[in-house]
This record gives C-alpha cells, structure tokens and sequence, in this order.
C-alpha cells in the first residue's frame, strides 16, 4: 500500500502501520497518526469533516488524548483506519485536492512535541515469559524450585502504578530505597546500585467492561486498541529486599516508559503465529484457539557516554511469551474486575531461550556476576549514570515492515534526598 506522499518504501510507517498518537503543535495536544517521517492531524482530518461517516457523529480527536476514540470499539476503530488509508493513499482525494487542508494536517514530525498519548488510568504489568520467569527463579532458589507452583496455571501479574508512566525521552532519575545486602544484619538507605531495564510489549484497552463482569477469553482481543513498548525500570536491590510478601512496590513504581506510537492491534494480524505450547492445559476460562501470539523483532540498545553509538545487547520475540494478551485479559478481569478505556497492560520482561535474548540486565549479566562487556572497553552489570538505553521493534513479513518507534531514557544521578523538588 503506497501513499501520494512518496514515503520511503523501507519506512517503519507505511499505510499498514498508522500507530496513533498525541503531538503538541502550537502549544495545543492533538491526536495523530504517524506516516512515514509526517503525522497526520486527525484533530485537524475530523473538523474537516472527513471522518463523520466513520465516526457515526462522535468528535474523539477535539480531546487531548486518545481515551475517546479508544472507548469507541473495534468497529469505529476499523471504519476510521480505512478512511484514513484511503485518504493517505489518494484513492479517497479529498485530502489530495486540498492542498489548505495538507497544510494544515500533514506535518514533519521534527518541530512537533511527542507526548504520552493516553490517560492511562490503571496499569497492570504481567511475569508472562517462561524464559525470564526461570532465570530469575534459578537465581534465587534453584533450578529445581525456579517456577513457583502457581505459574504454569495462570499469568501471574500485579498492580504497578499510572502516575509514573512517561513517553519515550524522558529522563530517569536513579531512585532511593531501602536495600539490604545478604551478608548484612539490617538495611541501608540510598540510591539503589542496581538500576535494570526491562524489555516488555504492552498493550491499551479500548472499551472496558462492567465491574462484575469478566471479559471471556473469546471475547478478549476486541477490548485491545493497540501496542506499545514498555520498558518497567527497576531497581533490583531495592525490590530484593521489599518483595515478600506482597511484591513489587517501590523498586518499580519509580518509573515505567512506553513508546508514544500505539500500533493498531489490527495492523498486527498479518504477524500471527502459535504460542507455545502450554502444559498442564489451563483451566476452560484461559483456553485460546488460534494464533495467539505474534512476531514481533525486539532490540536493546546501550549508548554510555563514552560510546559514539549504541550497542545491541540484547534480541528478543514477542512470540516467547508462554502467556498471550488474550489470556492476561481474561484472567484479569475474571474475578469481575473492570478495565477501562486508556488502561495499561503490559507482558513482564520478554527474554528468549538464548543468553543474548534475555531481556534485563539482572539476567544478560546474570545477577551481576558475569558483566557484559561493551566496545569502548566498558562493563555493565547494572546500568550507570549517563547510559542511555533504548528499546525497539518491529514485525516483518512478505516485503511489509511495520515499527513501534523507541523507547527511551537515560538514566541521571540520584537527588539529595533532602533536595527541593
């Protein structure tokens, strides 16, 4: 699918992405697709009029974040991704003829403020790679107890929190914490001196559904408006010493980035493949038929301040993932609980079956005792101030190439903790 536009044909944003988003332009938020290096104003596309028969008489894009047209449900969200093809592609020439309207619409996505694109009311993370979930357990109790009796039978998750969720290039500040080493009789206060990333695929609600009522696993994939990268920084020695006996708390709340282009679910199907393999079956509730789960590249990259250019360490696949999005929804809302058009779901850290796929610093540098050697001569076993880490993706087949964009941060020194914000 070509544009009039004359995009490149390596782009990671052809017709068959369109990943929404939200871009300030003259100091107003407003809803966007992304095609090629442009952005199309859809707040601008919709007070045309170009989307009234798509949007049935709703005005979702007059808002500054998507949560409107998410809530509209899969069949607006397909009516409006075909208009906007059409329009893009010139076969609907309303936009082509309208030369004051691509003025005002189409714009270089250089100039324009990226921003979070969504009102993300709750966020959930998932434990949903059986790799990750296995090297973290050998780590800590043994290959023979790695798994936790629980975690074959359903996705383990927890509840992480919304107000620390940031778009891509948004600095980390290196969090204080209490941390605790295995040879020591009590804690100490500080900075945590074990700051990882985690390479996660995370996933929006659209349309919720009612408190009390669950969402079945058929039923699933259409409450998914789309995804998103998310990196869920944490700081090992702070969560070490916090987790039991109710979890993460403030070794992961500190920070949470996501990629600010949401890729539609729906340019996702060409990508389908099976999950793996699922034993003992799960319970009748989280049994999914069909393809469940998609191909999609994963890359980390580190860049220290001594380095010109990043460096790949790690290279991974969504299709690892032992527990699908159709499964995290439907477990989450079985007991009754309600999800929320703009919550987040996101996978858990996605590592593969080989050392170079795993997906966290904790794991490639297993727990610190192997450091990863980098090639200005450098060593990370946890990332240090100044390291800039970024995570990518992207699905290929058949010639089409689609992108999720970067997920970026670098990490800056801890403040005093008595410092005036």
């Amino acid at each position: 699918m070509t544009s009039f536009l004359d995009l490149p044909s390596d782009t990671l944003f052809p017709l068959e992405n369109l990943p929404y988003g939200v871009v300030r332009k003259n100091g107003v938020a407003r809803p966007a697709v992304r095609i090629g290096d442009g952005v199309l104003d859809l707040r601008a596309v919709e007070a045309a009029g170009l989307l009234d028969g798509a949007l049935g008489g709703e005005r979702p894009f007059q808002t500054p974040t998507l949560n409107a047209f998410m809530a509209l449900g899969q069949p607006v969200w397909t009516a409006v991704r075909k208009v906007l093809q059409a329009l893009l592609s010139g076969e609907d020439a309303r936009l082509k003829d309208d030369a004051a309207l691509r003025e005002q619409a189409l714009y270089p996505i250089e100039g324009v403020e990226v921003l979070l694109p969504v009102e993300i009311g709750d966020y959930t993370d998932f434990y949903s790679s059986r790799e990750h979930a296995t090297n973290v357990g050998t780590m800590f109790r043994g290959a023979e107890n790695a798994l936790m009796p629980n975690w074959t039978h359903l996705p383990v998750g927890y509840h992480g929190r919304a107000s620390s969720i940031v778009a891509s290039g948004h600095d980390v500040v290196r969090p204080h914490g209490q941390r605790k080493a295995p040879d020591a009789d009590a804690p100490t206060f500080g900075p945590s001196k074990r700051l990882d990333f985690e390479l996660e695929m995370g996933f929006f609600i659209g349309p919720g559904n009612p408190l009390g009522v669950p969402v079945p696993i058929e039923e699933a994939e259409h409450h998914i408006f789309g995804l998103a990268l998310v990196n869920d920084w944490s700081a090992r020695d702070i969560q070490a010493w916090e987790y039991v006996p109710l979890g993460p708390f403030l070794g992961k709340n500190f920070l949470t980035t996501v990629s600010p282009w949401i890729v539609p679910f729906e340019a996702l199907e060409p990508f389908r493949v099976a999950a793996p393999a699922q034993q003992p079956e799960p319970l009748p509730y989280l049994r999914q038929s069909g393809l469940g789960a998609f191909d999609i590249r994963l890359e980390v990259s580190i860049q220290t301040p001594q380095m010109a250019e990043p460096f790949t360490i790690c290279q991974s696949n969504t299709r690892h993932l032992y527990w699908t999005m159709a499964q995290q929804l439907a477990h989450h809302t079985v007991n009754g609980c309600n999800l929320r058009a703009g919550d987040l779901l996101a996978s858990g850290t996605i590592s593969g079956p080989t050392p170079d796929s795993y997906g966290s610093l904790l794991e490639l540098a297993w727990k610190g005792e192997k450091p990863i050697s980098l090639p200005s001569g450098e060593t990370r076993a946890f990332l240090e101030d100044g390291d800039r880490l970024t995570l990518e993706a992207f699905a290929e087949k058949d010639g089409l190439r689609i992108g999720f964009g970067a997920c970026t941060g670098v990490v800056q020194p801890a403040r005093p903790y008595d410092a005036a914000p």
